[in-house]
């Protein structure tokens, strides 16, 4: 239901003569008592054309309130966020039960739902606006945000809280699987801490990327390589990678440009204080030392 508020101007075009103000009474010269002559017989009266007017542009008016209604629906669906998330993560369960099956499906959506989740906490704690998650099936799922924060410092952390996050709802599945003994949850909290893993790679635009920007940027590049050697180690047949690698790779230039040639600006973004990228560094590599420890724990990478 939507509420209109009373100083709302949306609101339909009030019918021709629906409302008017009483006519004044002026005396006729022919009526000695002030009021006019009778109309002669056959002539349409005031009121009689008011009626046929009326009766004419009803159904333009009609039209023209639903116009209007349609056009404020329209212009709320663009708001309808959450909308968008539920319908893109039944997109992404239904793409994904192909592989799996709907029960796993919907648990790792449910883990990448949490992982996105993090990032939209850390960014609206920086001041600033975030979407909901849009799932894509087989790539992930994005957020939009107009920037990561004032400076690399607020890059890193609006970077890692997504980790941070999808990992304690990976380490919530172990704990699951280690009190129920259920092998769903030891292959859901494998997946979910080898995502994450993924997501701490040192490439923008993912996770460690934006960890990176804090602590040294070149190392974009290094990250490049390792996805470049991996997917030679796969003779080229994991075409994700490859997307991420011509998406990473463009976008790591045009930061590195911009880095480089923005000036005083540009500078003071990518300017870190020693302890604050020292405790980055400690946050980025507890990370994938945790996530490595919880995938040995699965005991499930010698089977995949």
């Amino acid at each position: 239901m939507v509420y209109m508020e009373p100083s709302s101007q949306w609101l339909p075009p009030a019918p021709p003569g629906a409302i008017r103000a009483p006519a004044a009474r002026v005396s006729s010269p022919s009526s000695p008592f002030g009021d006019p002559e009778p109309p002669e017989l056959g002539a349409p009266t005031e009121e009689g054309k008011r009626s046929w007017r009326k009766r004419l542009t009803a159904p333009f008016v009609a039209l023209l309130a639903a116009l209007s209604k349609l056009k404020a629906l329209l212009l709320l669906l663009p708001n309808l966020k959450l909308l968008t998330t539920a319908g893109t993560m039944a997109v992404s369960v239904a793409a994904y039960s192909l592989i799996w099956g709907w029960t796993f499906a919907f648990g790792f959506v449910v883990l990448l739902l949490v992982h996105e989740m993090g990032h939209v906490f850390q960014l609206r704690r920086e001041g600033i606006h975030a979407s909901t998650p849009m799932f894509i099936p087989f790539l992930g799922a994005i957020i939009t945000a107009r920037s990561l924060g004032e400076n690399a410092t607020a890059e890193a952390r609006v970077g890692l809280a997504g980790p941070i996050l999808g990992g304690l709802g990976s380490a919530l599945c172990l704990v699951v699987w280690r009190l129920t003994g259920n092998s769903f949850w030891e292959a859901l909290a494998f997946v979910g801490f080898l995502l994450n893993l993924f997501n701490l790679l040192p490439v923008t635009p993912l996770d460690g990327g934006r960890a990176m920007a804090a602590m040294a940027p070149a190392m974009w590049f290094v990250g490049l390589a390792m996805m470049v050697a991996f997917l030679f180690l796969t003779h080229f047949h994991n075409p994700i990678v490859l997307l991420f690698i011509l998406i990473g790779g463009l976008d790591s230039s045009r930061r590195w440009r911009l880095r480089r040639d923005g000036g005083e600006e540009q500078q003071a973004y990518y300017r870190v204080r020693p302890m604050t990228r020292a405790i980055v560094a400690a946050v980025y590599l507890s990370l994938i030392a945790l996530f490595v420890l919880g995938m040995t724990a699965t005991n499930l990478h010698a089977t995949l």
